[in-house]
């Protein structure tokens, strides 16, 4: 039996994940569950999957459920939580489905606690790629990928010589927006940018679909997972969401991995890889999806993954920045302090400030991320 911990088990991908688990109980037993302010769906969890330990954001709320947990069930809170529920446990996989770049500490202990890693929290490798992947080796952890794009290109990749592969593609959906100008962009809502035509995500995933900053953190994802320069990276638009990504070798083959847009297969197979297990995700049928468009990316319409490009290229802590301003500029869309546009610029504004720096340390990740958040809320 295969034993998991899932941080940010209450959001989307942790929740999806637990619907996995809840389909193999004679597979799979929860050893541990972090999640956020979301105590109510929280607790049902603990109820349902009975972990041996739990976290939440903070002490206020580890207080207010305390006497709510069943007997044997230790009780955590903060990042030291997080951290405890992930590299403390008995588990052997610690899918890492937190939202930002919180769930890098956790997910940094956990390989040190030499676990195997379900990588949903691709802002990990946005801001310390180098750090990660190192650390991975020298444990000799595996990064599963639980992205559909990066796991499409993992699975794409089986068997294959790396030295083959002429580049990637990764596909893009284009979010809420992909139908408007720019000039229509001026005025959409917060409830316009949540509704995302394809995929069931979260609010800031979502939001970051629309600005294709998401593509943007996924391609540089992709250059710390499959070590490729960033020249064999490409992103196609494809509105479906059906062919998931797409790897091109020399002899001019390419492989690409398709199904319906639906998160549990890419998640169910890196809880049960190298095996394929039976899945009740619905399968596809290409004859009733009978068409699939293709467009090439216009990086004038999508100036953050242009952005992202750049960063990535430029390497150091630009991505860490990138990542930190979008985080505070899509918060404070969010919540209605700006505007949809207003958050490329704000990104924009925040990296013409900032110098890189080189192979930082985790100090100084974290110095770079704190002060792009700072001169974030400020703009």
């Amino acid at each position: 039996m295969k034993k998991i911990s899932v941080l940010g088990s209450t959001g989307s991908i942790g929740t999806q994940t637990l619907d996995v688990v809840a389909s193999y109980p004679e597979h799979f037993q929860i050893e541990g569950l972090a999640a956020g302010n979301n105590i109510e769906l929280l607790l049902r969890q603990v109820q349902e999957f009975k972990p041996k330990k739990v976290s939440v954001s903070t002490q206020e709320l580890a207080d207010r459920i305390a006497n709510d947990l069943p007997a044997g069930t230790k009780l955590y809170y903060g990042s030291e939580g997080m951290i405890e529920v992930g590299a403390g446990s008995e588990a052997d996989t610690v899918v890492t489905a937190v939202v930002g770049s919180m769930g890098l500490p956790s997910t940094l202990a956990a390989i040190d606690a030499g676990k195997s890693i379900g990588l949903a929290n691709k802002e990990t490798l946005v801001t310390a790629g180098h750090l990660v992947t190192a650390r991975a080796r020298e444990k000799g952890v595996s990064l599963l990928p639980i992205d559909s794009e990066h796991s499409a290109i993992f699975q794409c990749l089986n068997g294959e010589r790396m030295e083959d592969i002429d580049f990637i593609t990764l596909t893009a959906s284009g979010g809420s927006f992909r139908h408007l100008s720019r000039d229509e962009l001026k005025n959409v809502t917060v409830e316009d940018a949540l509704k995302h035509p394809n995929w069931s995500m979260g609010s800031k995933i979502t939001i970051d679909s629309a600005t294709m900053v998401n593509k943007g953190l996924e391609v540089i994802e992709a250059h710390w997972l499959f070590g490729l320069p960033y020249d064999s990276i490409k992103v196609l638009l494809h509105p479906e969401s059906i062919v998931h990504s797409f790897v091109q070798f020399r002899d001019s083959s390419i492989m690409a991995q398709l199904g319906n847009p639906d998160m549990r297969v890419p998640i169910q197979y890196a809880l049960t890889y190298p095996e394929r297990w039976h899945s009740a995700s619905p399968q596809l049928s290409l004859a009733e999806a009978g068409k699939l468009h293709f467009k090439e990316m216009d990086f004038e319409r999508f100036p953050c993954l242009k952005l992202a490009y750049e960063c990535g290229r430029i390497g150091g802590t630009a991505t860490t920045v990138f990542n930190a301003a979008n985080e505070v500029a899509v918060s404070r869309f969010l919540n209605r302090g700006i505007a949809f546009l207003d958050i490329e610029r704000i990104i924009e504004a925040v990296l013409d400030q900032h110098e890189s720096i080189a192979e930082p340390s985790l100090e100084t990740i974290a110095h770079s991320d704190a002060w792009a958040r700072k001169v974030a809320a400020e703009i």
